[in-house]
């Protein structure tokens, strides 16, 4: 990484241009025709019963479970659309308030979803259905009592949930295979990028394809897969000191890890394996790693290699890894707790806040303006509020044009859209856009909003169209009022508490490194295991707060920033990473060890900048710090981890 892209000293502010942009990727062809089928199915078999309160509920269920159809495994594609659902089955229930009971419930019931948000993707799914759905529950006016209510929406999740059962990969493991596999392709994309203006890029997607991977395998018992992700993991850190010399490396290293991702696909032996020779210790680590890597695949135990996670593959309970998924914690974690993003935290505290003050305004202004119906304007609000969706600017101006679009859409249809039954047509048409239509929230939206005017026609509702654009912009004005209070709007309580949870697992595995004891008779320091599951949950939580710095950067704030530059101090801790593994490298192959008063000298100095971090205010110290000495007693092979330590201090305490 050669640092901070210089693409953000563009004219054009990152608020301005992120609402345009566009993730790319292919075409979900199993999850679109599900999407299709998802919501249709029930809807018609409800309208031809003559139930059409009972199929809208299904058909919510089944939409909202297609949001949260994405690439996994069958267990964690499970997962991922179950705890939701019933998160949302649960905010039918608990909308059983009406009139205006409903704005301190609501704002209750916001002040827990966002503080749940912050713990994990899952989590953060879940909360939004509940939040949402408790709107549903106190005012959409569906003559069923709220049991019938909830069991509906569940019948809808669980229709699309079996979908997905029945049509995924009939070869067992089939996602989890190509998971493993994109991770040595990936690996082979970074070496070959080494030295070249793509290097940085590439190794985001190699941390991004290992956290994929692990995801995952969290609910696996494939014993072969996880030893395979190991040999994977294995090889990401011993290229790490030959990526972090930016020089061009020999087109034949990659072809090893190629070779790899086409045996893990095919389920085969992957032949010869072009090495390296072992010139230097970086080359001699890869070295060897290629070697376990066939051990691996060849089904012959051998000794671990450093990335292993021998020992680890069993014992872990189907409970424990299915709490990891839904939370976002590392399933593998065995060591004592370490302050993080949690939802009793500083950041979930202030997100909850933020979430309920909107939910609770944006309910009585509702309420205020009409008794039926009102639903949508606090549903908005919630959606709006939400930080995983991009930058707050960025939510508003996609949430109101794909509104507008979506209305716009079903206006222009309305001569056509004549008759009982095109609200199942337009269904099967936006459910198989759905999984192409969250690459971008203004898209995601549009086809949501034609999803919801179809509902609303079949409840009886046929003039919401005009309601639902009025409703959506009072919606974006109150959120982009509330979003930059002070006290709401502070990056620091966001990103500085993501940045220092990052940091203290930084520090955990600095620590491994540093204070290992020495080499066996094999070469490897013990254990192993724990310096492979420290190190991924060093890149990981750092991965995450460098997304949540790049959200920050393209935040609109009128008030100036607030905070550190989050952005630098992130790219600084991945080269730390960086520099840690190269130098666990290295003295693998006999670097000296460092004297203990000098790593603790590193360790204190990452664990204060942590702190300052996680403190409150808009400064966490004092405007100068005294420069952080290096310490005489490290080897040199330390020079670049003492360095960026002293370069994170600064920007977290300046």
């Amino acid at each position: 990484m050669e640092g901070v892209p210089t693409n953000r000293r563009q004219a054009r502010p990152d608020w301005l241009t992120h609402p345009l942009r566009w993730q790319r990727g292919p075409v979900p062809w199993a999850a679109t025709v599900r999407g299709a089928a998802g919501m249709a199915v029930p809807l018609g078999v409800a309208l031809a019963a003559g139930r059409p309160a009972e199929g809208v509920l299904a058909g919510l269920g089944a939409m909202f479970a297609g949001v949260n159809d994405r690439p996994a495994g069958r267990r964690t594609g499970a997962v991922q659309q179950a705890v939701p659902a019933f998160a949302g089955a649960l905010g039918l229930l608990v909308g059983a308030a009406g009139g205006w009971w409903a704005v301190p419930l609501l704002g209750a019931v916001g002040v827990l979803c966002g503080a749940i948000s912050v713990a994990g993707p899952v989590a953060s799914a879940a909360a939004v259905q509940l939040m949402v759905l408790t709107v549903l529950g106190c005012g959409l006016p569906v003559p069923l009592p709220g049991w019938a209510r909830a069991g509906c929406y569940l019948a809808g999740a669980a229709w699309l949930l079996l979908l997905r059962q029945l049509t995924s990969h009939p070869r067992p493991l089939h996602a989890e295979r190509q998971a493993v596999a994109a991770v040595f392709d990936a690996l082979a994309e970074a070496l070959d990028a080494a030295g070249t203006d793509r290097a940085e890029n590439a190794r985001r997607r190699l941390t991004a394809a290992l956290d994929r991977a692990g995801e995952q395998l969290r609910t696996g018992h494939d014993h072969a897969l996880r030893t395979r992700l190991a040999a994977a993991s294995a090889l990401c850190e011993a290229s790490v000191a030959l990526l972090r010399a930016a020089r061009p490396l020999p087109a034949r290293l990659a072809a090893g890890p190629r070779r790899l991702a086409t045996a893990v696909r095919t389920d085969r032996l992957p032949g010869p394996l072009p090495v390296p020779a072992a010139e230097t210790p970086a080359t001699a680590a890869f070295d060897r790693a290629v070697l376990h890597a066939a051990l691996a695949f060849g089904g012959t135990p051998g000794p671990a290699g450093p990335g292993t996670a021998r020992g680890r593959t069993r014992g872990h309970g189907l409970r424990r890894a299915l709490a990891a998924l839904v939370l976002g914690a590392p399933a593998g974690e065995r060591r004592g707790p370490v302050p993080g993003v949690r939802p009793w935290g500083r950041a979930g505290r202030a997100y909850g806040v933020r979430v309920g003050v909107c939910v609770a305004a944006s309910t009585a202004l509702a309420l205020a303006l009409r008794t039926g119906h009102w639903y949508w304007l606090p549903v908005t609000a919630a959606f709006l509020v939400k930080p995983d969706l991009g930058p707050l600017f960025s939510r508003v101006v996609n949430r109101f044009a794909g509104t507008v679009a979506g209305v716009l859409l079903v206006a222009l249809l309305g001569p056509v859209l004549s008759g009982p039954w095109w609200p199942v047509a337009a269904v099967a048409a936006t459910g198989a856009l759905i999984p192409v239509a969250q690459r971008h929230f203004a898209a995601q939206t549009a086809v949501i909003t034609v999803t919801v005017l179809a509902f609303t026609t079949t409840g009886g509702d046929h003039g919401a169209a005009p309601a639902r654009l009025a409703d959506t912009a009072l919606a974006c004005a109150l959120v982009l009022l509330v979003g930059h209070l002070p006290g709401l709007a502070d990056t620091r309580a966001r990103v500085g508490q993501r940045a220092a949870h990052a940091l203290r697992h930084t520090q955990r595995y600095l620590d491994h490194v540093l204070l290992a004891g020495p080499a066996d008779r094999h070469g490897e320091r013990a254990p192993a295991a724990d310096r492979a599951e420290l190190r991924r949950t060093a890149y990981r939580t750092l991965a995450q707060a460098r997304a949540a710095a790049e959200t920050a950067a393209a935040e609109l704030r009128p008030g100036g920033p607030a905070g550190p530059d989050w952005l630098r101090l992130t790219v600084h801790a991945e080269r730390l990473a960086d520099a840690a593994t190269a130098y666990a490298v290295e003295r693998d192959h006999g670097a000296p060890a460092p004297a203990a008063p000098a790593v603790r000298t590193l360790t204190r100095d990452l664990a204060a900048a942590a702190d300052a971090l996680d403190r409150p205010g808009p400064t966490a110290a004092p405007a100068r710090t005294p420069a952080v000495a290096l310490p005489a007693e490290l080897p040199s092979e330390l020079a670049g981890v003492a360095a960026e330590v002293r370069r994170i201090r600064a920007l977290a305490t300046g």
